[in-house]
């Protein structure tokens, strides 16, 4: 039974990394990655409003250059950022339209869904909105990428059954991870017979530096080929993916991933069997064991971000990027209007509801000092 985006090369083309000189995008190294990819037979090239810059330079080095028949382009709304009323929302569609000088979009999605954002896209009705586009011929597949939990991602999927596909966080190390849920998001895109679009593969770069006895495991059984791509190529695997897309900063990014996407097969058994001795050597560094339920974060005085907290040093102790926990803390603590860990009054309420039995306080303590 064929899906929408089957016949799509499963490497996609992420615009939110592209190359950088002087601190702005490199409009020709980006126009020698399109030519690249596109030589290659990949077709599939993903921007959003919000990704500052993209969407001018894929005008550029794409859309002015070839035919508009030739590629897919994707890009997103994100009616949570600075939209006020309803015609400000409308207004990025308008952007993009003009920055893009795409045309039509073949993909478009309402960005980044779950938690507290995804109200104004109820609020604005932009649900209605993109059906309108389609109907108009200016957008030809509507769909969300997603950032929350399995539940409410069903939410969404009964509430919506007109969206076409879902853009998902899915990788090897989030798989079964609980703050992520990769594996229970994607069950639930495929129980409601949703393809899926992947994103964050890599896991933003850190599995081309997974921790050392992860590399040792995936150099062991394939000495010639780059970590980074046992990531890509399980993403890959997975039944009903339209394309997994790849954040690629430079030219000899891209030449690794088309090495070893260009012809893509199916995992082998034994692959599939390499995969799963590094998910469980992940799994046995010693993490915080946080299921982000959140009980704590109903008695917590102090309002502090325990979980994002949490999450944020775990990113640390797998991965030993600073730059790359403190992200996570801006987002999933300072963010969400939380507080940092070293707010954190030592009064016990939130060990008393944690059913995890995790000594809250002296983690915490861990973390504001390793992340301050």
């Amino acid at each position: 039974m064929t899906y929408l985006g089957e016949e799509i090369k499963k490497l996609g083309f992420g615009l939110m990394r592209l190359p950088q000189k002087d601190n702005v995008i490199d409009i020709e190294q980006t126009k020698q990655m399109v030519d690249l990819f596109l030589k290659e037979g990949f077709t599939y090239f993903d921007t959003a409003w919000a990704y500052a810059g993209s969407e001018d330079a894929i005008r550029q080095a794409l859309v002015e250059r070839y035919p508009r028949e030739k590629y897919q382009l994707a890009t997103k709304n994100a009616a949570w950022i600075n939209c006020n009323t309803k015609e400000d929302a409308i207004a990025q569609f308008e952007t993009s339209l003009k920055q893009t000088g795409a045309g039509y979009f073949d993909f478009y999605l309402l960005h980044n869904l779950g938690e507290s954002r995804t109200h104004f896209f109820d609020d604005y009705d932009m649900w209605s909105f993109v059906q309108q586009k389609k109907e108009e011929g200016l957008i030809k597949h509507i769909g969300f990428s997603f950032h929350s939990t399995p539940e409410e991602l069903e939410e969404i999927l009964i509430k919506h059954p007109e969206m076409e596909f879902v853009q998902l966080q899915i990788n090897y190390a989030d798989w079964d991870y609980p703050a992520i849920q990769s594996r229970r998001c994607y069950e639930i895109a495929r129980k409601y017979k949703k393809p899926v679009i992947i994103m964050e593969p890599v896991k933003g770069g850190m599995l081309a530096n997974p921790p050392e006895v992860v590399q040792k495991i995936l150099k062991k059984a394939q000495p010639d080929k780059s970590i980074a791509s046992w990531a890509i190529r399980f993403a890959a695997n997975l039944e009903g993916v339209i394309t997994v897309l790849s954040g690629m900063s430079n030219i000899e990014q891209m030449k690794d991933n088309i090495s070893y996407m260009k012809d893509f097969t199916a995992l082998t058994k034994e692959e599939e069997k390499v995969l799963h001795s590094a998910q469980e050597e992940i799994k046995n560094i010693a993490l915080i064991p946080c299921t982000t339920c959140n009980y704590c974060a109903k008695v917590c005085p102090k309002n502090i971000g325990i979980s994002g907290s949490f999450t944020a040093m775990n990113y640390f102790t797998l991965y030993q990027d600073k730059a790359a926990a403190l992200h996570q803390e801006g987002w999933l603590v300072g963010g969400h209007g939380k507080a940092k860990a070293e707010q954190c009054i030592q009064c016990g309420k939130c060990e008393a509801v944690c059913p995890q039995h995790i000594a809250i306080r002296k983690e915490l303590a861990k973390v504001a000092e390793v992340l301050k």
